[in-house]
């Protein structure tokens, strides 16, 4: 007979203190917990003990005797009344919403859902779903970080990488087989040596949450890939872990953290905690719908429904205090006990919402400013979501960074030679200073991308007009429509020589432009080997050679040239600067920070953003002790450019052409005199003084 107490209400979760576990579950409204431990497989169910303390709505127990290792879940009783947003079913197995790992995936089958799939979600399934439901698990968070540190970059050295685990090991040739697509892949030397010798300062992993992929992907015979579907806020992912033991992917996880860590790496973690995978009233019951969903969710006024403000069929309710309390705890577990350096959050606009509205001042952004561990790392917010008024880049508190959508928009469309682009190009260039200057915030609030997961690849930006998604099996009416691309004159993979070379000064042009602009560059992973996704615009549920990067195939000209791009950018301060230009005249020397120029050589005035040929122009910038002249010609045909007058440097020396990317000829150039840009190119000239 085991040894059993009444434990503590804190820490939620499961426990262990070397002699037993202390489970811990908040469930408000239930009115009875059942403690279900599984044998050492989580296949069959042993013993289930009743937990009968309750305090401030969290249940509680100690079991004696039990360790790491232990499979465990819940059954949770209350009523089941939908109409009143109240969905326990003590049939069904829950998912311990703290659970620091769990064991296997969702093996989909009707007991999953607690209601009966022959009627409707008003009646109640009376079928175990235990076989069918992953078990969480015990852990020992006791680990040796071998005293390796945080690398603490600050925002403005930060040169992101976005990156699947699969997707960027799978296939990788120096790493071996048998850990490919782990957790342990990405910390592998070979993973390392590539982030360091391409200036990568952080790697910031797609979600790796312990998550659930669709029943309908399933029956296509496809899968989440992307990973967008959380089930555990707590757990590192079982399925990219190499670990043979129960428990193993959080020991690898750490692993690979203080693998990155101790090459200077930051790891920011992709966070999906506007939704959770159980779906809409008709989705499946794992784990929060069944322990407390009039709690854990945001329900209309027919409590029966879900509000929907991520397209998911649920949303998160954030404004709980028992719910903000859990995401909290997660992400300081992820700080504290994992050593993450960051998170982006998904749709983080539905975070904001209070009953409907956006607020930036609400529960969820002043917990996390008066946090004083979860304030002190990189927070970056998605700066949208699905529902009114969700669009919200430029919104966001100070401390917190966006990817910025407008800055992705506006450079494709510049380079593809959309008219009238030549401000906004400006203003993105600088770091957007229309959306972050006047609320107090600095350039490095803007993360800039041309590329990310969601979209074409940057081979396909300028390979594809339309996107091609039918192995998605949705007849290609899913992903985005407009997608701001150009294939120059075919549509995919060509012979056709003068339209790859195109192409190829196309990607380079837009490799340049993001990573000599102001603000937090996000480059993708793959993008610099050239890698394709045959025009698929949307590949979150392809878990094959669609989406895993192909390093035997990689374009090494690109490499090289992304390479000496950030490389340029991490060696000159004045490309990532830590506050705004001033663009007025300095008192030594007379001349600005920043200055446009006409390739005419006079510069801008104002009628001249709206009025002048709007594909061509340059900039000049001034760090202090180095100065360079930025040119950059969207037109097709070449441009003649004079060089600015003598105060602003007497000879001026080219340092990197898209249109010569191994810049065989370095030629100097002399105050005033004229210069030949070729059709669609960025060059860089460094100035003599």
């Amino acid at each position: 007979m085991r040894k059993l107490s009444s434990g503590t209400p804190y820490p939620l979760g499961a426990t262990w203190d070397g002699k037993g576990v202390n489970f811990a579950l908040f469930a408000g409204n239930a009115t009875a917990v059942e403690l279900c431990l599984f044998d050492e497989q989580c296949a069959q169910e042993l013993e289930r003990i009743a937990v009968k303390e309750k305090s401030r709505q969290v249940w509680h127990i100690y079991v004696e005797g039990i360790g790491p290792g232990q499979c465990y879940g819940y059954r949770v009783d209350g009523p089941y009344d939908p109409a009143a947003g109240h969905r326990y079913n003590p049939n069904k197995l829950l998912i311990d919403p703290y659970a620091k790992a769990i064991s296997g995936s969702v093996e989909w089958h009707d007991s999953l859902f607690g209601y009966d799939l022959e009627k409707d979600d008003t009646v109640m399934s009376g079928t175990d779903s235990a076989l069918f439901t992953p078990k969480a698990v015990v852990v020992d968070q006791n680990y040796d970080w071998e005293g390796v540190g945080a690398p603490k970059r600050n925002y403005h050295e930060t040169i992101i990488y976005e990156a699947h685990v699969k997707g960027l090991t799978k296939l990788h040739p120096e790493i071996p087989e048998a850990i490919r697509g782990t957790y342990a892949a990405v910390g592998h030397p070979a993973m390392t040596a590539h982030l360091k010798s391409m200036g990568i300062t952080a790697i910031e992993l797609m979600p790796v949450h312990q998550f659930i992929s669709d029943r309908h992907l399933r029956d296509r015979g496809l899968s989440n890939y992307w990973g967008y579907n959380t089930i555990g806020f707590f757990a590192p992912d079982s399925r990219y872990s190499s670990s043979d033991y129960k428990g193993g992917q959080v020991r690898e996880f750490k692993d690979m953290v203080k693998a990155l860590h101790r090459e200077g790496i930051e790891v920011i973690l992709d966070v999906v905690y506007n939704h959770t995978a159980e779906g809409n009233h008709l989705g499946p019951t794992l784990s929060f719908k069944g322990i407390d969903n009039v709690e854990y969710y945001r329900l209309t006024e027919d409590k029966r429904y879900y509000m929907d403000y991520t397209g998911t069929g649920n949303t998160i309710n954030a404004v709980s205090p028992s719910v903000l309390r859990m995401i909290m705890d997660s992400l300081r577990y992820w700080i504290l006990e994992m050593h993450v350096d960051g998170f982006r959050f998904d749709l983080a606009s539905t975070l904001a919402r209070d009953l409907n509205e956006v607020n930036m001042l609400g529960a969820f952004f002043s917990i996390i400013h008066q946090d004083p561990v979860i304030s002190q790392v990189k927070l970056i917010a998605e700066p949208w979501d699905v529902g009114e008024g969700g669009y919200q880049v430029g919104n966001f508190p100070p401390g917190w960074a966006e990817w910025n959508g407008k800055y992705r928009d506006c450079i494709r469309d510049y380079w593809r030679g959309e008219e009238s682009m030549l401000g906004e190009f400006a203003s993105r260039f600088t770091g957007s200073p229309d959306l972050y200057q006047d609320s107090d915030r600095s350039p490095t609030a803007s993360v800039n991308f041309v590329t990310a997961h969601d979209g074409f690849t940057l081979h396909d930006l300028v390979s594809y007009n339309e996107k091609h998604n039918e192995a998605n099996g949705e007849e290609n009416n899913d992903g985005e429509a407009h997608n701001r691309s150009c294939n120059y004159g075919a549509e995919g993979e060509t012979d056709d020589q003068v339209i790859n070379d195109l192409r190829a000064r196309q990607k380079r042009n837009m490799i340049a432009s993001l990573f000599l602009s102001q603000g937090v560059p996000m480059l993708v992973a793959g993008d610099e080997l050239g890698r394709t996704q045959q025009g698929n615009n949307n590949a979150y549920c392809q878990d094959n050679e669609i989406s895993w990067l192909h390093w035997d195939k990689q374009d090494k000209e690109l490499v090289d040239f992304t390479r000496k791009v950030i490389e340029l950018r991490r060696h000159n301060p004045v490309f990532c600067k830590r506050k705004w230009f001033k663009g007025v005249p300095s008192k030594e020397t007379g001349v600005p920070d920043i200055a446009w120029f006409l390739p005419e050589g006079n510069e801008m005035e104002d009628h001249n953003w709206n009025e002048d040929f709007a594909k061509s122009m340059a900039v000049f910038l001034d760090g202090g002790n180095e100065a360079f002249y930025v040119i950059f010609n969207a037109h097709s045909e070449e441009v003649m450019f004079r060089m600015p007058p003598e105060k602003f440097g007497r000879e001026w020396e080219k340092v990197l052409d898209t249109g010569d990317p191994k810049l065989n000829q370095r030629l100097k150039y002399q105050a005033e005199t004229e210069m030949t840009a070729g059709g669609r190119v960025v060059m860089v000239l460094k100035a003599g003084r």
